[in-house]
């Protein structure tokens, strides 16, 4: 911890304000929480928003038979599933936020209305004496209290008077304690989310027009504070575009639905997000794997791209965001060409500057390894390591560390410190050929030297070309004679072997073919993982080229579409 605070300061004032965070929320709920949190019981519910994301009627069928599968796993009990020590972290948050009440509504059965019903008198008794635990950590407060509130039309199904009155006391409740944690929770897309289900609240329940209009300005200040104006997230997670466009739009709707005016950040965000979305989007509508972004879920980046209002095609730039597109003749390379967020904002952030992927038609080719959610913990480093992206590392050290560890990194992650702080990028357009070169200083500390990458798509989209160099960090700078490797990560779906003039052809299963060529280095092709997919992680293959900045500090490549026969 010493050392990283030494690298970067901003970890202290981030510990001192985290400790200070939690010292207050003690103090908010008190031992009087009873009293605290107590007040009039609302006499019915006014609207019950939508949910964008998609549902599986099978689920329901795993819950009557006792079978939970949530956050990740898989948990069977005769019991409850809300006691303690049933499943992992992940688990927990997970049946405790209640998002799977959208696969029991959609099974549109009495007895899925009657199992949410049991559910949910059932979480009220076991977590009435207690605001303690994962159940009350507030950004699993706001998921339960939108889950609430947008599937209240199955768990008030054919519900009794006596239930219906706990009901709404237990929303009342959750909603005055989410509203006093709100303001200390650390800024970022949980504390966004806060606002979302505070604003929800004020629209789906009776209330004053002051606690929506305070509502209103809260979310308001935060969507101007986290939204970029390209449309990207503050953590440089694209994930979080989709994410928050998912509670977004079903937020203006509700706006609309009560004839009330939505805060303007909301309605502008909601446009510049739909474009940031399809910015980081290949033909397959999967998200490039950068910056915590795992696995696509494919039916919600349709649902959402059917509310977008503007029809614009995607943009090739997100400056604000750190990233460049090349895109023609049905290839896409997206590229991070960004310095890390700020350490609040960076518990998922990636070593991966100057990382790429590259997709022809609705298949991709080069990845990143991208983040398993709900993997083994131990992967997590390893998928934000330089390593797992699709760049160089020098020395088998990342571009960035990762702190912290012990107590600290329990309270607020593992940010990324010690990255690029200077990353520059020049656009180079012309004649139909799109390209970019951009640079970072993430190396200069430890080995002298700055990476500098140029990408460079025909016309046609037929050929990309690359070249990375390495040139001295500063004047008069001694670069260290170290190993570096060049790589790039193969999609798990791709083949790969190599042909008569020793280039490396990747291969889908029935789309295109590229070949891959290094000027006078062999390309080597070695074992890699895919953290990214749905099912888990998954086994597949890296271009490697080994070299040394001693002997040079440039190399040319390209990858070249193959002529199909016939």
């Amino acid at each position: 911890m010493a050392e990283a605070a030494a690298e970067d300061p901003r970890l202290w004032r981030l510990l001192a304000s985290e400790i200070a965070r939690r010292m207050r929320r003690r103090l908010r709920i008190g031992v009087m929480h009873p009293l605290r949190f107590a007040g009039p019981t609302p006499e019915r519910l006014l609207a019950a928003p939508p949910d964008l994301r998609p549902a599986d009627p099978g689920v329901a069928r795993d819950f009557y038979a006792g079978r939970y599968p949530v956050g990740g796993g898989c948990v069977e009990t005769a019991g409850s599933p809300f006691a303690p020590g049933l499943g992992d972290d992940a688990f927990t948050a997970a049946m405790h936020g209640f998002s799977w009440l959208r696969h029991l509504r959609a099974s549109g059965a009495d007895l899925a209305a009657a199992n949410a019903r049991a559910l949910v008198i059932d979480w009220i008794r076991l977590t009435a004496d207690s605001l303690d635990g994962v159940a009350w950590r507030p950004e699993v407060t706001a998921q339960r209290l939108m889950s609430w509130l947008r599937h209240s039309p199955v768990i008030l199904q054919g519900a009794e008077l006596p239930f219906y009155r706990a009901f709404l006391r237990s929303l009342a409740m959750q909603n005055r304690y989410l509203g006093a944690m709100a303001p200390d929770m650390p800024p970022g897309e949980e504390r966004l989310r806060a606002r979302l289900a505070l604003a929800f609240a004020a629209l789906s329940l009776p209330a004053p027009p002051s606690r929506l209009a305070r509502a209103s300005r809260d979310l308001g200040l935060d969507i101007e504070a986290q939204i970029l104006p390209d449309g990207g997230h503050v953590s440089r997670n694209p994930a979080a575009i989709l994410d928050l466009l998912a509670d977004f739009l079903p937020l203006r709707q509700t706006y609309a639905a009560q004839a009330e005016p939505p805060p303007p950040a909301l309605v502008t965000a909601i446009d510049r997000m739909a474009q940031a979305l399809r910015f980081f989007l290949h033909r397959d509508d999967g998200l490039a794997r950068f910056n915590g972004a795992g696995a696509t879920d494919r039916d919600l980046v349709e649902a959402i791209l059917r509310h977008d209002q503007t029809g614009a095609a995607a943009p090739l730039s997100a400056p604000h965001s750190g990233y460049q597109r090349l895109a023609a003749g049905g290839t896409t390379a997206i590229c991070d060409t960004g310095a890390p967020p700020q350490p609040e904002f960076a518990g998922a952030a990636h070593a991966g500057c100057l990382a790429f992927e590259l997709s022809s038609g609705c298949d991709v080719f080069v990845v990143n390894a991208g983040v398993c959610s709900h993997g083994p913990a131990e992967w997590r480093p390893l998928a934000r390591s330089t390593a797992a992206h699709s760049t160089v590392t020098l020395a088998d050290t990342s571009s960035a560390r990762f702190a912290l560890s012990g107590r600290a990194g329990e309270m607020f992650g593992a940010p990324l410190v010690g990255g690029p702080r200077t990353v520059t990028v020049e656009r180079r357009d012309r004649s139909g050929v799109q390209s970019f070169r951009a640079d970072h200083d993430g190396y200069a500390r430890n080995f002298g030297v700055a990476h500098e990458r140029t990408l460079a798509l025909s016309a046609d989209g037929v050929s990309l070309s690359g070249i990375d160099r390495f040139p001295d960090a500063a004047p008069g700078s001694a670069a260290a004679p170290v190993d570096a490797a060049l790589r790039f990560h193969l999609h798990p779906d791709v083949g790969v072997w190599r042909d008569a003039d020793g280039r490396v052809v990747l291969a889908a299963p029935e789309g295109d073919s590229w070949a891959f060529a290094c000027a006078d280095l062999t390309p080597m092709v070695e074992e890699s993982l895919f953290f990214a997919d749905a099912s888990g992680a998954r086994k597949t293959f890296q271009i490697v080229i080994d070299f040394s900045l001693a002997e040079r500090r440039q190399l040319a490549w390209r990858f070249d579409r193959l002529v199909k026969a016939g």
